[in-house]
């Protein structure tokens, strides 16, 4: 499933395309993707311009003038094509088999079409007004890319947490977006054990502990990677522009089982195990 990075990636190459766009037509080609299309779904969006295109955590979210908002999800295999009066690399189209082709939007002379094979992406509109309320939306946490991340917020949300530092930074009520790609490299750049208690990022009276800080900076440092890289292609990842991202080529850990660890002077090897239902890697000498 796309993580953060990916998500982000969509929304750069997008905005574009949409972003003071009037949609002159919206074509659905099927009454539902992994839930049903909102009703009068195409009728409502059209004749609707595209104020800003946003993220929240894992979602595009473009906010529309009459006072709406569109909610896109690209679930396991979601993706947009862009074709069409749009400058630079985001004219190129890339190869999908049209009978996953399950929204087309029509802007001007672009056409910006969503396939999704699995279909466990969805789409949803409501008003932007009670965005912030709707059940997917309302136990959201912070986002790591924006100001809030920092060793005091890291403090307060994990003190007293014994559940282990991965699955932490895995709790989308506590941090958005993160998933198990990024949450491996960021502990594994922050030499911090995966199984390592949450509430050691927090000292006995509550301050950031200094471990809090190298948690910060890698999370941070990991995610703006992975933005300007693409995102990672591991299975249906692309971006608009029918490129594949580029980040997997710089993994340390994630899917190195047995790789000697990168650390300058480790010696290491990386390890996988599976811990709450997901593979972990990382290297059991250096993350302490």
């Amino acid at each position: 499933m796309p993580e953060l990075p990916e998500v982000e990636t969509v929304r750069r190459g997008l905005a574009p395309a949409m972003l003071g766009q009037r949609l002159d037509e919206v074509e659905v080609r099927r009454p539902d993707l992994r839930f049903a299309f909102p009703q009068n779904f195409a009728r409502r969006l059209t004749g609707r311009t595209v104020t800003s295109l946003g993220r929240r955590a894992k979602y595009l979210v473009a906010d529309l003038d009459d006072g709406e908002a569109l909610v896109m999800h690209l679930g396991m295999s979601g993706s947009f094509r862009i074709k069409g009066e749009v400058a630079g690399r985001f004219h190129h189209a890339r190869s999908r088999l049209s009978a996953h082709d399950h929204v087309v939007f029509r802007l001007g002379g672009t056409t910006i079409t969503y396939n999704d094979p699995r279909r466990f992406g969805f789409m949803l509109l409501l008003p932007r007004a009670e965005l912030a309320d709707h059940p997917f939306f309302a136990h959201l946490g912070l986002e790591p890319l924006g100001n809030e991340l920092s060793a005091a917020s890291l403090a307060g949300l994990f003190r007293g947490k014994a559940t282990s530092l991965k699955a932490a930074l895995l709790d989308q009520r506590l941090i958005a977006g993160i998933g198990n790609i990024y949450a491996c490299e960021a502990l594994h750049r922050s030499g911090l054990s995966p199984f390592r208690a949450a509430g050691t990022m927090a000292t006995k009276s509550g301050k950031p502990a200094v471990r809090a800080e190298r948690l910060a900076q890698a999370v941070r440092a990991v995610l703006t990677e992975a933005v300007a890289a693409g995102g990672s292609s591991l299975r249906d990842h692309a971006q608009t522009n029918g490129e594949l991202g580029y980040f997997q080529h710089t993994f340390r850990v994630y899917d190195r089982e047995h790789a000697a660890c990168p650390t300058p002077g480790c010696r290491g090897t990386v390890k996988r195990v599976a811990q709450n239902g997901r593979s972990t890697f990382f290297c059991p000498v250096c993350q302490t």
